[in-house]
């Protein structure tokens, strides 16, 4: 996510498809899921886990895949159909989906009836029949309602977010059960179907690749699918009236840019440096990890950039910085991802150090004299708050501190074992995770690993340190 102050001028059918990847879950991350032991209860947890968002995610499966079913009528109505491919971790005689604010026609568990009622964000699904641990099952629910924004604990609106010619729809941290039923924390990576009907004349814009689209009695329906394990909060179904430029980089990426014609003359020379970005990350990160690439670019004006996956979400023209913070966002973050929000600087403190080292490479400030200036600001500023490894709460992990010490971080441990090992560590970073999730603890396991020293001091100051940190 890119937050208000980077941005320069309002400065964050039944049945799975053919060819549909179903994602898998990696063994380290069962736990999240709410795998139990032997004699465990069989009641799914209402939560994930997380420490900031309590309710986000659900234990007790894994999604494999969504196939969502959507119409937008205009005036904001949204009726739906999601189908979710699933595998229970315990045994389940109930478990819960995460949903706000939209009425539940009906819950099918593998085409029979279930049971189901509303508790705040959750939806409470009580299968005919119990589910045993290890066994694939598939939910239908059907939906519809106006959708509205969440709240998010720093103010800033999270989910579908109303426009004046469609919806801009990005959900960091919680906002996917504003418009689909999921389970919706970054532990459960899915692969996604998309078939969204929209008023002719709109266009809805998804993740993945556009498999086609079909103009019919005054509605246009368009076909996305994403194959690639994606987090919820990572999707989108953007709709709006947009001017559309598709083609294929060298490097074989499919790009799809959607902008909204008043925002049109402002984004086109930032546009068109998409694949040099990408091709310049693509040498330090190892290569991009999707099949497809673009940008959505709205006029929103809801304050920030979010980097939906393969397709980067903008309320307005973004500058090259932004899309450069976005692009890295794609490798860290969306290809490699949290198991806690609490670690959210492996996201943003790497996408903001990805700035910092495309001006350094392209005639502006070094890296250094970037770190230089942050670091002269006096003990009471907002960067030295909280320390980026632990913001202590949802309302902080989007501050200042988790984007710029968090980059701050990634310099010193760059000086502390040179150029040549610092892009070792990220590329391996983007390697040994891709697909999958990461922590804190195990980027520090590796950078120790791959420079052959001791980092303990150096992480704990940057990362863990009360207030403003001493140089070394």
């Amino acid at each position: 996510m890119t937050p208000r102050r980077r941005q320069p001028a309002r400065r964050r059918t039944p049945g799975l498809g053919r060819g549909t990847v179903l994602a898998t879950v990696p063994v380290a991350v069962a736990a999240l899921l709410g795998a139990g032991p032997a004699g465990a209860g069989t009641t799914g947890a209402a939560g994930a886990g997380d420490p900031y968002f309590p309710l986000s995610g659900n234990g007790g499966y894994h999604v494999r895949h969504y196939d969502l079913t959507l119409r937008y009528r205009s005036g904001g109505r949204l009726d739906g159909t999601a189908i979710l491919t699933a595998r229970a971790t315990q045994p389940l005689t109930r478990f819960d989906l995460d949903l706000k604010g939209l009425t539940v026609g009906g819950v099918t568990v593998d085409r029979t009836a279930a049971s189901f009622k509303r508790s705040g964000q959750e939806l409470l699904v009580t299968p005919r029949h119990a589910l045993r641990a290890g066994q694939d099952f598939r939910v239908t629910v059907a939906y519809h309602g106006t959708p509205e924004p969440v709240t998010d604990p720093d103010g800033s609106a999270d989910g579908w977010i109303p426009t004046d010619d469609g919806a801009f729809v990005a959900g960091e941290p919680q906002g996917a059960m504003t418009w689909f039923p999921a389970n919706a924390h970054p532990s459960d990576k899915s692969s996604y179907d998309f078939t969204i009907t929209v008023p002719e004349g709109r266009t809805a814009v998804a993740n993945g690749t556009l498999l086609g689209r079909r103009t019919a009695k005054g509605e246009t329906t368009f076909r996305w699918r994403e194959t690639e394990p994606m987090a919820a909060y990572l999707a989108t179904a953007t709709i709006g009236t947009f001017q559309v430029r598709q083609y294929t980089t060298r490097d074989g990426i499919r790009i799809y840019d959607a902008v909204d014609p008043r925002e049109a003359e402002d984004a086109a020379p930032v546009l068109r440096q998409l694949p040099s970005v990408l091709e310049w990350e693509s040498k330090l990160f190892g290569p991009y990890p999707f099949k497809s690439a673009g940008s959505i670019v709205d006029h929103a004006d809801v304050g920030y950039a979010l980097e939906t996956q393969t397709r980067p979400l903008y309320d307005s023209a973004p500058d090259i910085l932004t899309l450069v913070h976005e692009s890295a966002h794609q490798w860290y973050g969306d290809s490699v991802s949290l198991t806690s929000w609490k670690d959210i600087w492996l996201n943003e403190g790497f996408a903001t150090y990805a700035e910092w080292l495309y001006s350094e490479q392209h005639g502006g400030d070094s890296a250094q004299k970037t770190f230089d200036a942050l670091y002269a600001r006096p003990a009471g500023d907002e960067l030295w708050a909280y320390p980026p490894g632990d913001p202590g709460s949802g309302e902080n992990i989007f501050g200042t501190p988790v984007y710029d010490r968090g980059a701050m971080a990634l310099h010193e441990l760059r000086k502390a074992v040179g150029d040549r090992t610092f892009l070792r560590i990220l590329r391996g970073w983007a390697t040994e995770h891709r697909d999958g999730h990461g922590t804190t603890t195990q980027f520090e396991r590796l950078a120790e690993r791959e420079s052959g020293t001791s980092l303990n001091s150096l992480f704990r100051t940057w990362l863990y340190t009360e207030g403003k940190p001493n140089k070394a």
